[in-house]
């Protein structure tokens, strides 16, 4: 079987019987450059990296992602320590998803193994302390996905999300991200008292101005980038 036979998802809808000898494997703290993450996870997101919304590519919908790096394959804040600890929710439940009122896995994410890690379900055939973390995971990001898709809607209804453009120049290499979007304080200032009233009442003011407050950790993943790409280059 090809590498790209492999790699293409095996879902199965989890069960007791028929995985009792599946494990799970550690994960890596590693994240990719941009995580899906809701609006209960903002405020965490905001103080170690910035928090922008972009466009899912199938449905053209908004959603909202923290950035831990400028490109894809590059991420600089990929530890959880380096991440004060924020662990996004998308990450934690990487492997497994809801499907109805049931949990399905991807049976060839590298996380799954009859051989190592710590069992999903006991002897009894009740799900470990693994699963159950997992189980609340995906729960929260089942309800968090709603309530930021409410949010996204009150912003785009009020034509309160703006694109942001990011030139960066990490030596000779000139960066330009695009596709990225955030809220502007200047049509929210623009807004009449009711709406306004109406956001800050539904808590959606202070989600705005979280994610706007983190564009300050653009200048500052930057800096950590060049001090990376440095060390990289003065040792090749």
């Amino acid at each position: 079987m090809s590498a790209a036979l492999e790699s293409m998802p095996k879902f199965e809808l989890l069960d007791p019987e028929t995985h009792q000898r599946l494990r799970l494997r550690a994960k890596s703290d590693a994240a990719p450059h941009f995580v899906q993450i809701v609006s209960s996870e903002f405020a965490s997101a905001a103080a170690c990296c910035p928090v922008l919304f972009t466009k899912d590519a199938a449905s053209g919908n908004f959603y909202a992602g923290a950035m831990f790096g400028f490109k894809p394959g590059e991420s600089f804040i990929h530890e959880l320590t380096a991440r004060g600890g924020f662990n996004p929710l998308a990450l934690q439940r990487d492997g497994f998803y809801i499907s109805g009122e049931h949990i399905a896995i991807d049976r060839n994410n590298e996380r799954f193994s009859e051989t190592e890690g710590e069992p999903l379900f006991d002897d009894a055939r009740q799900p470990n302390s693994c699963l159950r973390q997992i189980q609340r995971a995906l729960g929260q990001l089942q309800a968090g996905i709603e309530v930021t898709n409410v949010f996204i809607r009150a912003l785009a209804d009020l034509k309160l999300i703006e694109p942001i453009d990011v030139e960066l120049t990490f030596g000779g290499e000139l960066l330009t991200l695009q596709g990225l979007y955030t809220v502007s304080l200047d049509a929210i200032r623009e807004l009449d008292d009711a709406a306004a009233l109406r956001l800050l009442r539904a808590g959606h003011l202070q989600l705005a101005y979280t994610m706007n407050a983190s564009l300050k950790q653009i200048p500052i993943l930057a800096q950590l980038r060049n001090r990376i790409v440095r060390k990289i280059t003065s040792a090749t």
